[in-house]
């Protein structure tokens, strides 16, 4: 980001509790148009509460979030017009097909009478094309989590938000994961990503935060900081 330039999202002292449990310490951070930030940390960390508020789904205890130099809520137009989540594999529709649920989702984002191309390019960019007509229940787990991932492509996005989007996916289907990311971020896309997998985080990210019982312990470009905790 240079300097005078204003982030795409900001988060200033973020922090959450639930009662007496600090669940995230004050984090801060900045992220730009397309520039990736990768959050790692064991399961419990603070890495998906730190995703929610950033996302505006949930509201920090302390501290601001911005989008564009504004205050960022759930039911602001940008959180669904310009902010794309990917969603749990569970949030699927049963009884519909995987063409089907994409198109529900591309109408329901504004793709209009381009929906059914833009479902043809995620199928296809998701190596999902022969599985179009089956159902998510006939879709092994790594397929139903490129599904997921394909839902977020034909939505509008300026910031890219993925929760373990590595999850099911064999070695191979990791480094294409990559690959998207990498072009994602290309075309101007903002990614702010929580993972398990060192190898993504430097394969995409362009900083790292460590988080440990909500409280960062490491921040920095990723072999640097990466590798202080190996």
């Amino acid at each position: 980001m240079t300097a005078g330039e204003q982030p795409l999202l900001a988060l200033t002292a973020v922090s959450r509790s639930y009662g007496a449990l600090q669940a995230l310490k004050p984090v801060s951070l900045t992220l730009a148009a397309g520039q990736c930030v990768a959050l790692l940390g064991v399961n419990g960390s603070g890495k998906s509460t730190l995703l929610r508020i950033a996302a505006g789904r949930d509201t920090p205890t302390s501290g601001r979030v911005s989008y564009l130099g504004r205050p960022l809520r759930e039911d602001a137009l940008v959180a669904r017009t310009e902010i794309a989540v990917a969603g749990d594999v569970s949030s699927t529709y049963p009884d519909l097909t995987v063409q089907e649920h994409l198109l529900l989702v591309a109408v329901a984002h504004g793709a209009g009478q381009s929906a059914p191309g833009t479902v043809d390019d995620a199928l296809a960019e998701c190596r999902l094309s022969d599985h179009a007509a089956a159902l998510p229940g006939a879709l092994s787990s790594g397929q139903r989590q490129a599904m997921q991932l394909a839902a977020v492509l034909v939505r509008p996005r300026r910031l890219l938000i993925l929760d373990e989007p590595e999850q099911r996916l064999d070695p191979g289907a990791r480094r294409w994961l990559a690959g998207l990311l990498v072009r994602e971020k290309d075309r101007g896309v903002t990614v702010l990503l929580a993972t398990h997998h060192a190898e993504l985080a430097e394969a995409v990210a362009d900083k790292v935060i460590v988080l440990l019982d909500g409280d960062v312990i490491g921040h920095g470009p990723p072999a640097e900081t990466l590798g202080g905790i190996r």
